[in-house]
């Protein structure tokens, strides 16, 4: 296990990042139904309520696990949004940063605003040299938030049995 630990809560601006709870599953089963929502997420299938419930539950194991993970992501005193925060699995391509969101947040900044937050904490309480994002080839919203971020594409890797962009985040200065 990584020494380092993430702060448990990031606030933004305009945003909360935190865990997950059980209040948040009806909201992010919701998320994790959209197809359109899910189409460049895992194996790209849309999630029932069973399976999300799940995907809550190995977010916190992964905290309980290493220190860091997946945040929930909230507005300050208003709904969930999606998540961000880290994937870092064995067997995974490398420390990855991760976001979602819900469709009606689209195109508001939530994600490269809670992105952003979370690669802080990547850099700076968990000292990681190396965070990397992988991004479906069509995924066109998540490669211009991710170079917008300054990623930089190093090549292709094999996700879940399908190609995907790999992406380094450059430490800040």
């Amino acid at each position: 296990m990584n020494d380092k630990l993430a702060p448990r809560v990031v606030e933004t601006e305009r945003l909360v990042l935190r865990q997950f709870s059980p209040a948040d599953h009806a909201d992010y089963s919701r998320f994790c139904a959209d197809p359109d929502v899910m189409r460049y997420v895992g194996t790209g299938q849309a999630n029932p309520p069973e399976i999300t419930w799940r995907s809550m539950a190995g977010m916190l194991g992964h905290w309980a696990m290493r220190g860091y993970g997946i945040w929930a992501v909230q507005l300050r005193d208003g709904p969930l949004v999606g998540h961000t925060g880290f994937i870092d699995v064995p067997g995974w391509p490398g420390f990855e940063l991760a976001w979602l969101l819900g469709r009606e947040h689209w195109g508001q900044g939530y994600a490269r605003e809670a992105a952003t937050a979370a690669l802080r904490v990547a850099h700076d309480a968990l000292q990681r040299d190396r965070v990397i994002s992988m991004i479906r080839p069509p995924n066109a919203p998540s490669i211009k938030l991710a170079k917008a971020m300054g990623a930089v594409q190093e090549g292709e890797v094999e996700m879940l049995g399908a190609p995907a962009l790999l992406f380094v985040h450059p430490r800040h200065q």
